[in-house]
């Protein structure tokens, strides 16, 4: 049993790296819209005046909606 809560423990922490990295990666946040776009979306590259380019967490912590054509 105890074998097998270490080996739970390992697989779980595993995991959470990988998750971590995909929010910790930078978008570009519209403030006006709220609007949370891909760096790479086209619909990020024509915003100019209200977009900041910050983490994913913090973007959908102030009330970030995803981008419906690149998901955010």
């Amino acid at each position: 049993m105890k074998k097998f809560i270490i080996t739970f423990l390992i697989f779980i922490f595993t995991n959470l790296a990988m998750i971590s990295p995909v929010f910790a990666e930078p978008v570009m946040y519209n403030t006006q819209t709220q609007k949370v776009h891909k760096v790479s979306c086209p619909h990020a590259k024509k915003c100019t005046k209200n977009c900041i380019k910050i983490e994913r967490k913090d973007a959908y912590n102030k009330g970030g909606v995803p981008c419906k054509t690149c998901g955010g």
